[in-house]
């Protein structure tokens, strides 16, 4: 089991550093606003210092330094909560809630703290998250929990503008005013999305709105008037001109309507006012919002140039922003060759689309977009709605390609069955970061892919061992008319050269790529190379060797092949990038089960738990004992309890 880190209060030597000198957010109350101003410097400093060795979310996090110590200034946590939206700019209340140790420095990394909120790290950390658009109902949830057991502490969701693309949030909203009467949204407008500042005025408006003593007076009005005769018609003209003054004002309609009070713009950026207004929604007797409007990547000149590319980044040169390129002469990425494939296939087919979620540069897809603007799509963090409309694309004879993280695909479940498979459409779905996200960790890992979708009828699941059948996989699912399912790895290819032009796969067919006497290995994607190396391992070692299975299709499998192998062979081993329950052993297991064969089966695959994040894909696969040396020990250990029990049965 992985060790669990928990921040504990430590014996400090004197330090000039105000963030070193931190045990307790409790201690930011005791700090003077010249010394707060250099705490954000501090903090900015070592956020950059980190990320540029071991990459990470800096953006998002340079752009939250104030507003965090101002939610740490006017709440008490672990008392009041934070519902933070995806966390992945959770890395400044890290820092100040403690966690500023050497586990910091490792941030991502094997030994170091998660790059997102962890309920097992830390009581501060009231929920973790990964994934965007959870924060508004997962905080409505505490709410609503809070009333009754008739608590009275605060609940806090911060969520960015980019999560209200996604429909999660917007159901959210619909519930907040008819479930609680306390309930803060802070929205973090990193200007991407949701209008800017309108002005001074606005801001002269808002300081108004906030005065305790204006609020009192119109609380006070309405309820003369509601008590007079003819009172609440003028009420009700008063409060028609206050909200069309407010409307023409500030970008509040859809709140207000909807029961959520608005208060904003508000500059995220200083502390005195950030403090004052989140004071005054701790009053506030109704939910309410305050807009935010933060600067991604303030303090760190190339990272505000290009907030996009310095959203997530790997490590990089702190002192130019440059990045640490891969090693001279690596192979390309999986998803630059994915975009290369299909920019190709879009030449040759005016029917191929190209949707993605938000992540056009992480699947590859820019390039599509580069080469083919107008049959590319984003549709911003929407998973359900994108699978939706390549549903509808494809029922007009469009070639839709849907490229999704494995992750992220789990959102949208429901319509890959309902509405894609169970209509057997012509959609293929390119599933990037397929097995380990590994400095991501549980909430990126794509593991689970193979298990969710192989029990829905009509998919094509495949997996490449490398960049020329990624190529011809692109090709198949483009020009098959059923739903089809690419699976690959985050990362470099193995250098393979990619023909010009695509060959079509037979659907369901494998490949044998050496022939053995010991048993058969079926093996998908890059543990098909694993495979070629334990055998040559044996046949080193012992002079016979394995007849290695290359398997391409998850769904159909190969059953001729799968068949003829259980009649020849007393053990088949199976190797995957995916969970074991449910994957792509299960499945030969399955079969063999069902077909009475007298083959016996060992599966390697990820266990049943949720993996953690680590340094690398070899160092989590060593300590889950799926490196090729644990790899060949099993075989070996398996292989001679097999010729002990003949043995015993020969004699």
């Amino acid at each position: 089991m992985r060790q669990v880190f928990y921040p504990r209060k430590t014996i400090r030597m004197p330090s000039d550093s105000i963030l070193d000198s931190l045990d307790s957010p409790k201690q930011l109350k005791d700090l003077s606003p010249q010394s707060l101003s250099v705490l954000c410097d501090e903090i900015r400093t070592r956020i950059i210092d980190t990320t540029s060795a071991n990459g990470g979310h800096l953006g998002p996090n340079l752009g939250v330094v104030e507003l965090t110590v101002a939610l740490h200034l006017a709440f008490d946590s672990p008392r009041d909560s934070f519902c933070w939206d995806v966390s992945h700019q959770g890395y400044v209340h890290k820092l100040l809630t403690g966690r500023t140790d050497e586990k910091f420095e490792n941030l991502r990394k094997e030994g170091g703290y998660s790059g997102f909120l962890c309920r097992e790290e830390s009581i501060h950390d009231s929920y973790g998250a990964g994934h965007a658009g959870t924060a508004l109902s997962a905080a409505l949830g505490m709410c609503m929990a809070r009333d009754m057991k008739s608590e009275n502490n605060h609940v806090v969701a911060i969520a960015g503008d980019a999560a209200f693309s996604c429909g999660i949030t917007l159901e959210a909203l619909n519930n907040i005013a008819c479930s609680t009467k306390k309930f803060i949204l802070v929205l973090n407008d990193n200007e991407w999305s949701i209008a800017k500042n309108v002005g001074a005025f606005s801001k002269y408006f808002n300081e108004l709105i906030a005065n305790p003593v204006y609020n009192k007076l119109h609380r006070d009005a309405e309820s003369v008037l509601s008590s007079v005769p003819g009172g609440k018609s003028l009420m009700k003209f008063v409060s028609k001109a206050k909200r069309d003054t407010k409307e023409l004002l500030a970008p509040s309609s859809i709140f207000e309507k909807l029961g959520i009070r608005y208060l904003g713009p508000i500059d995220g950026h200083d502390i005195d006012s950030l403090v004052h207004f989140l004071e005054f929604a701790k009053k506030s007797e109704e939910p309410i919002v305050l807009h935010i409007l933060t600067q991604k990547g303030k303090g760190y000149p190339v990272a505000l140039k290009e907030p996009e590319k310095w959203h997530g980044s790997g490590p990089f040169e702190k002192k130019t922003g440059v990045m640490k390129a891969s090693p001279p002469g690596s192979p390309p990425k999986y998803q630059d060759v994915f975009g290369d494939i299909l920019s190709k296939l879009a030449k040759e087919d005016s029917r191929v689309v190209g949707i993605t979620a938000a992540m056009p540069s992480g699947t590859g897809l820019d390039a599509f977009q580069e080469n083919c603007p107008d049959r590319f799509f984003d549709v911003g963090i929407a998973e359900e709605h994108a699978v939706l409309l390549a549903a509808g694309m494809a029922t007009k004879d469009m070639r839709p390609v849907c490229a999704i993280y494995s992750t992220f695909l789990q959102r949208a479940y429901d319509p890959i069955i309902h509405d894609v498979c169970l209509q057997n459409l012509p959609v293929t779905f390119c599933l990037d970061r397929a097995g380990l996200s590994p400095n991501d960790g549980p909430t990126h890992h794509g593991l689970f892919d193979i298990s969710y979708l192989n029990c829905v009828p009509n998919a094509i699941i495949m997996q490449p061992r490398h960049e020329a059948e990624l190529q011809n996989m692109v090709s198949t699912g483009v020009n098959s008319d059923r739903p089809a399912f690419i699976r690959y790895p985050r990362g470099n290819g193995l250098g393979v050269n990619v023909p010009e032009v695509a060959s079509n796969l037979e659907i369901g067919k494998a490949e044998i790529l050496e022939s053995g006497e010991l048993g058969a290995i079926w093996a998908i994607g890059d543990f098909v190379e694993v495979a070629i190396k334990l055998n040559s391992r044996f046949l080193i070692e012992f002079g016979v060797g394995f007849t290695i299975v290359n398997a391409r299709f998850i769904k159909p499998l190969d059953i001729h092949l799968l068949s003829r192998h259980a009649k020849n062979f007393d053990h088949i081993f199976t190797l995957e990038d995916g969970v074991l329950k449910g994957g792509f052993g299960s499945a030969i297991l399955e079969y063999l089960s069902d077909t009475g064969t007298r083959s016996t089966i060992t599966r390697f695959g990820w266990p049943d738990e949720f993996i953690p994040h680590g340094s690398s894909v070899s160092q989590l696969r060593k300590e889950f004992k799926l490196d090729e040396d644990s790899l060949y020990s099993a075989i070996y250990k398996k292989l001679q309890s097999l010729l002990k029990n003949k043995n015993l049965l020969a004699s």
